[in-house]
């Protein structure tokens, strides 16, 4: 099947789940997760509408997308891989949003480059959680995880956007271990927004190729979805 077709397949998946959960159709975003595919890959996906783009290393990132931003100034990215400090500075212009915002340090480091490079842009964030076993990454600490809401509750004058919250489930077939990850970060997401009801923080980002009805099942408002839509890896 071609990328279009695959996008309307999810599109068409998306909307059944939304319709099993009660939810109105059109509640959940589709993220193409672009990383190991080329810039000819993305560029087929906004053919096919679809705008927003998830890449999870910078470097790569930050090769493919200035010649697509130049040519469709529609798309738009997310950096949705594990972020190191020394990286922030390389990826900041690029994004509208880094979804895999893990710890205090880097909220810290994410604003001071910001001020320095982009200080007009707005920038949202979504907090990881630590939610399955197999994930490696995210806050497992809830104290942690209300300083780090806390602190950029505070950057808001400087654009940055305290938007929600993003996970990964196991990869597992086990349907009642992604439930009960999913349900874990909504748990979280209702008490940190119940702590600080002045913030947005709408955006629950979980669900990927193997789970992502799940997801949209148990609250999900953005799932990313890379190898359903493009087809195995291209290039490592």
């Amino acid at each position: 099947m071609s990328i279009k077709e695959n996008c309307e397949l999810i599109l068409d998946k998306i909307h059944a789940a939304e319709a099993r959960a009660g939810r109105p159709e059109g509640s959940v975003k589709l993220m193409a997760v672009s990383k190991f595919h080329p810039a000819d890959a993305v560029v087929e996906a906004l053919g096919a509408g679809i705008t927003l783009f998830g890449e999870n290393r910078v470097q790569e990132a930050c090769g493919k997308f200035p010649d697509i931003f130049a040519s469709h100034p529609e798309a738009e990215l997310h950096l949705i891989g594990s972020l190191q400090r020394n990286k922030v500075k390389q990826i900041l212009p690029l994004v509208s949003c880094i979804q895999s915002v893990d710890r205090l340090e880097l909220i810290e480091e994410i604003a001071k480059q910001k001020d320095k490079l982009c200080p007009e842009k707005k920038l949202s964030l979504l907090f990881e959680v630590h939610t399955g076993e197999e994930s490696k990454s995210g806050f497992t600490d809830a104290d942690e995880l209300i300083r780090a809401v806390d602190y950029t509750a505070t950057l808001s004058e400087k654009g940055i956007v305290c938007a929600g919250f993003m996970t990964m489930a196991p990869l597992t077939d086990d349907e009642k271990a992604i439930r009960a990850s999913f349900r874990s970060l909504v748990k979280t997401a209702d008490m940190i927004k119940a702590r600080f009801p002045e913030l947005p923080l709408t955006e629950l980002s979980m669900g990927m190729s193997h789970d992502f009805e799940i997801a949209v099942e148990e609250g999900s408002t953005l799932v990313r979805v890379g190898t359903a839509i493009f087809g195995e890896r291209v290039y490592a």
